[in-house]
Parts: C-alpha cells; sequence; structure tokens
C-alpha cells in the first residue's frame, strides 16, 4: 500500500509540466499569470507531499521538490512555446 501510494504520487508530480504546457497551449493561461501564483503553486506543492506521503519531512519534502521543479520546467518550456511578439501571430492567421 505504502509503495503504490509513493508511486501514484510521484507518477503525478510528473505530469505537472505537461499540465502546464497544455493549459499555456490551449489559452487557459499564460506564463506570465504562472510566475504570478509561483509562491500559491510552492505552497500546493508541499500540501499535496503532506498528504500523498508518510508523516515525515523528508518525504514530503522529497516530493514538493520535484513538483516544483517540474512546475518550473513547465513554465520555461511554456515561454518557447508561445511566440513572443503578438505581430507574428497576426500575420500567420491572415
Amino acid at each position: 500500500d505504502f509503495v503504490l501510494k509513493l508511486f501514484f504520487a510521484f507518477g503525478i508530480a510528473f505530469e505537472i509540466p505537461i499540465a502546464t504546457l497544455l493549459l499555456i497551449w490551449s489559452g487557459a493561461t499564460t506564463t506570465e499569470k504562472l510566475k504570478e501564483k509561483r509562491a500559491f503553486v510552492i505552497v500546493g506543492c508541499f500540501i499535496v507531499g503532506m498528504l500523498l506521503t508518510p508523516p515525515d519531512v523528508v518525504s514530503q519534502v522529497l516530493l514538493a521538490i520535484p513538483m516544483w521543479l517540474l512546475f518550473e520546467a513547465g513554465i520555461i518550456f511554456g515561454n518557447l512555446l508561445v511566440p513572443k511578439d503578438p505581430e507574428s501571430k497576426s500575420e500567420t492567421e491572415v
């Protein structure tokens, strides 16, 4: 039960960049909005780590830090995904 719970927790954690990229690509959010909410995401990572791991601090940190870093990786790749200037987007649509 313990091992399955940890596999599930880390499996969800490694889906964060994909979910972030999908949200940016679909237009549901922007990288700027995600950067503004960074503090809430860090707290949320630690709360999820607290709920999905055993009651020791080391396990919580070992899940929360990768979740946070993967969120940051999603923002970095999201910056590469969106065009830099709105002029190029309007020219390709016309």
